[in-house]
């Protein structure tokens, strides 16, 4: 009856009316009608813009893509699989979301995932300030990032993804160039080919990689297998995180003529600028013999621990790791690497010991050298098309020269084609906040 009472009073001052129910003839269920359609009105438009940024974030190439409102967050996830520069698509993600689907009453967090795993997010407190003309300038005002995924992840993660990642194919071209000196009448002689590889993402965390090794030209130096085609990388990895500690297992054909399996695990320390590193493999040797997949006994092990150190106003990363390499030999291995947006590069030193004293090392096992990491062009957007596999050039191409021309000694495996040191730089939040002020 208060309703009515209510509609009658706006009707009279508005319209002039003294009998609003006798004039318009309504009656009191349409009149309680009417005031529930005012109440909830405003709800279905707050809904609207979170279902806004999602759509637009679905356009853009996003995969993985939700949005879940809790009493103090609004909560956003997504995976970026369409831009290159990572940095870049995180910052064209919050733009987005400023724009369409920032709450005035609650926090918004960002929630940033890999292969369906969180990596860290991107927060705003509610009451900062966001300044659109600072947005459309490139910097993003009032956005911290961090390794922290909040209260509300535990309701966010349940909530159902769009666009999902699961069972979609990427056929990746990775380049591979090898070179060396070790002739006096010629300064190199190289090798290099061209490695599709197929990656497929089955579930969350597990993924699988399938390449093909096709040699362009093998110089002299190099064996006969370099010259042919052959099996690469075969692997199916699972990674996890448990609150700061990052890991992946894996098992397969590996890189370095080698198969096994071994694990990754990362922890990160509360001050995200320190964190330290383990890395366990046990492998054998393994070859292609025309299309024949040879394979050895596995027995050997490999290890890596260490620390590792970031520094935020320069964007580099320092680390030092006791090292176990395929000939039994052991290491201290230190390097430095300056991340930038489209380049990350560094140099290292290595004291690498045989206790076996099977073979010489040369310069008494003392080694350096630098490496680069470059990510390939073109920048734009990498769009799939429903479940066509999408074929791309590697995210990044790299080089390591050895300065010290050991040949047997300090040689490790890798169980990833993208494993390198940029591609591991991509979810540091730390990096990122750089790239969301200066994009």
């Amino acid at each position: 009856m208060q309703c009515v009472l209510l509609i009658n009073t706006c009707f009279s001052v508005f319209f002039g009316y003294t009998d609003i129910n006798k004039k318009l003839r309504i009656s009191g269920k349409i009149a309680i009608l009417l005031m529930l359609v005012i109440l909830v009105f405003p709800m279905k438009g707050w809904s609207q813009s979170g279902d806004a940024a999602v759509e637009e974030l679905i356009k853009m190439g996003f995969e993985n893509v939700s949005c879940t409102d809790t009493d103090d967050e609004r909560v956003y996830v997504v995976q970026n699989m369409a831009y290159r520069l990572h940095g870049v698509g995180m910052a064209k993600a919050v733009d987005v979301i400023q724009s369409l689907g920032m709450p005035s009453d609650k926090n918004c967090r960002i929630v940033v995932l890999d292969n369906n795993v969180p990596q860290y997010s991107i927060f705003h407190e509610k009451g900062v300030e966001v300044n659109d003309t600072i947005a459309l300038e490139g910097i993003r005002a009032g956005w911290e990032t961090s390794y922290l995924l909040g209260d509300s992840w535990k309701v966010a993660s349940k909530t159902k993804k769009q666009n999902s990642s699961l069972f979609k194919v990427d056929l990746v071209v990775y380049p591979q160039l090898y070179f060396q000196n070790m002739l006096l009448n010629k300064i190199y002689t190289s090798s290099y080919s061209l490695n599709p590889t197929i990656e497929v993402s089955l579930w969350k965390g597990m993924k699988f990689t399938g390449q093909v090794v096709i040699p362009l030209h093998r110089g002299g130096r190099y064996g006969e297998i370099y010259g042919k085609t052959r099996l690469g990388y075969l692997t199916i990895s699972q990674s996890f995180r448990v609150q700061n500690l990052f890991m992946t297992a894996f098992a397969g054909n590996l890189g370095s003529f080698h198969w096994g399996l071994g694990t990754n695990m990362k922890y990160v320390f509360k001050d995200p600028r320190f964190a330290i590193e383990g890395h366990a493999m046990y492998v054998g040797v393994s070859t292609l013999g025309g299309w024949k997949w040879e394979r050895g006994e596995l027995d050997t092990w490999l290890f890596k621990l260490g620390g590792l150190f970031y520094w935020p106003k320069y964007n580099t990363q320092f680390e030092l790791r006791l090292e176990k390499y395929v000939r039994h030999d052991t290491g201290l291995y230190f390097q430095f690497a300056r991340h930038m947006r489209k380049m990350s590069i560094g140099f290292y030193a290595r004291k690498t010991i045989d206790y076996n004293h099977r073979y010489k090392i040369a310069n008494n096992g003392y080694d350096g050298g630098f490496f680069f990491n470059i990510t390939l062009p073109p920048y734009g957007k990498y769009k799939r098309i429903k479940h066509i596999p999408r074929i791309t050039p590697a995210e990044n191409f790299g080089i390591t020269y050895y300065a010290g021309n050991e040949k047997y000694y300090g040689k490790t495996v890798n169980y990833s084609p993208s494993n390198n040191a940029r591609t591991r730089n991509n979810f540091n939040p730390i990096f990122i906040k750089s790239e969301l002020l200066n994009y």
